[in-house]
């Protein structure tokens, strides 16, 4: 679908399932349709097709009536000639044994007027809108981890993030939830990805393995043995899994319970991914891990431990499967902001402030490790938009059109964001998610991502794709365009 259809929270759809009625379910819709016509003989309001009887076919875009035979469904799919569109859906006598065009979608000269003008921003633009690969489309209930590699590539090039989980056990608080979202936020390029939290009766039911990128653990809970399950078949294929003071343990390395250090703040040096040392301050929960095979055969890599008589381990890092799974694993709590802290003296608050910069250099150090992307994306202040036109008998008429359209200062109102139509520009204006103004003046467009004159030799349409609302920096189309 060209990444052209978006879903809430940026999920990928993978697959679109047409629902066929049976035809005596179909039968019985339309005798009723007929008996409400035959009652109501004033009735002015159209009825619409897909409840006279009709089902559409996904795709397609064919209204196809109950019980037709399979030749005239081909014949129907085949025929592409353009209704004549001055001619109202009034006019028409929708009845329970016709057929109907939908038009736009089963209309081939509506699609061929949208392709070529999507073609021709194509041309007009610096950079090619990324392709779905052919692979991804195909068979998509295979699922092969390859594909699923390309899929997450591509939704990264379409700009969809993916999705960071965070599980805090039967733990329902909003406010820890936030705290550990809060403290990532600050650390990953926050536009790359998606942060949601992984309730407990999700574990087993919902289908976040395939569609997430890094799991969190910030639970002391003991982890039941069907979602310790579920996490580790999240790791043979490819997941990345970070723990915060919890109780998930696998291969080889166990938790054992230290109280003397429960809730202390204490020296660790960590190692980073280019092997250098820090040294910070940070409270620990109490735990330390141990390994319970000393052989060589471990796949568990020390990262941290305390400066203490026993230099006991608090962080460590394992691989899990062949297809790059791994997990980082925390008894420090590096996801706690100082603030949060409820320590015991003002020295252990002060030791925890000073180390406060290496925590989030360190914290950041290990989402890398895990593959996540954490240069903050510097935000582009908002630009106006500009009212482009590739006719100006066309831009005109738009011109005069809006007169009557627009109040006394220029503006049109919307719910969301409000347009001020001004005719050139200004410097001292004012530019906001909720108000965006309009240049009408094409004299002062210029733009290196978008090229007017190639569009203009591109576009192969009579009407359509003929005025434009161009900006280079936007919050989203989506509130630009509502209403």
């Amino acid at each position: 679908m060209e990444d052209r259809l978006q879903m809430d929270n940026g999920m990928v759809p993978h697959k679109i399932v047409s629902v066929h009625l049976q035809e005596s379910a179909l039968k019985e819709l339309a005798q009723s349709v007929k008996e409400q016509s035959v009652s109501s003989t004033q009735m002015d309001e159209v009825t619409p097709a897909a409840t006279s009887g009709t089902t559409i076919k996904s795709g397609l875009g064919v209204a196809e009536s109950a019980g037709q035979g399979e030749e005239e469904k081909s014949k129907l799919e085949k025929e592409s000639e353009h209704e004549d569109e001055s001619k109202s859906l009034s006019d028409r006598d929708i009845g329970a044994g016709e057929h109907h065009h939908l038009h736009l979608s089963s209309c081939h000269e509506c699609l061929q007027l949208e392709n070529s003008t999507i073609e021709s921003v194509k041309f007009a633009s610096a950079e090619n809108i990324p392709e779905l690969s052919d692979d991804c489309n195909s068979k998509l209930e295979e699922k092969n981890d390859d594909c699923l590699a390309r899929g997450v590539k591509r939704v990264n090039l379409a700009g969809k993030p993916p999705n960071i989980l965070i599980y805090l056990g039967s733990e329902t608080s909003k406010v820890e939830f936030e705290q550990v979202k809060s403290i990532l936020q600050e650390c990953i390029d926050a536009d790359s990805y998606t942060i949601y939290q992984l309730h407990e009766e999700q574990v087993l039911k919902a289908p976040w393995i395939d569609n997430s990128l890094l799991l969190i653990i910030a639970t002391e809970e003991p982890i039941s043995e069907e979602n310790h399950k579920q996490f580790l078949k999240f790791l043979s294929k490819g997941g990345k899994i970070l723990g915060f003071s919890s109780s998930f343990t696998f291969d080889g390395i166990q938790i054992k319970r230290k109280n003397k250090l429960k809730k202390t703040v204490h020296e660790l040096t960590v190692s980073k991914m280019d092997s250098t040392e820090i040294k910070l301050n940070l409270l620990v929960s109490g735990c330390i891990f141990e390994e319970a095979m000393k052989e060589g055969t471990s796949k568990v890599k020390t990262l941290s431990r305390l400066n203490n008589a026993d230099k006991d381990t608090v962080i460590v890092h394992l691989t899990y499967g062949d297809s790059g799974g791994e997990a980082v694993l925390s008894q420090a709590h590096l996801e706690l902001d100082i603030n949060s802290i409820d320590v015991q003296t003002e020295e252990d608050f002060n030791l925890l402030k000073i180390s406060n910069t290496k925590r989030y250099e360190i914290l950041k150090d290990i989402l890398i490790s895990l593959g996540l992307s954490c240069e903050l994306s510097e935000i582009p202040p908002l630009t106006p938009i500009y009212l482009l036109s590739s006719d100006e008998e066309i831009h005109l008429a738009f011109l005069k059109w809006l007169e009557g359209n627009v109040d006394a200062e220029g503006l049109r109102a919307s719910s969301k964001v409000s347009l001020k139509f001004v005719s050139s520009c200004d410097s001292k204006m004012e530019i906001t998610p909720s108000l965006m103004p309009v240049i009408t003046e094409m004299g002062s467009f210029s733009s290196e991502h978008f090229n007017l004159k190639t569009y203009q030799q591109n576009l192969q349409t009579k009407k359509l794709g003929k005025i434009l609302l161009f900006s280079e920096v936007t919050t989203t189309t989506m509130n630009l365009l509502d209403g």
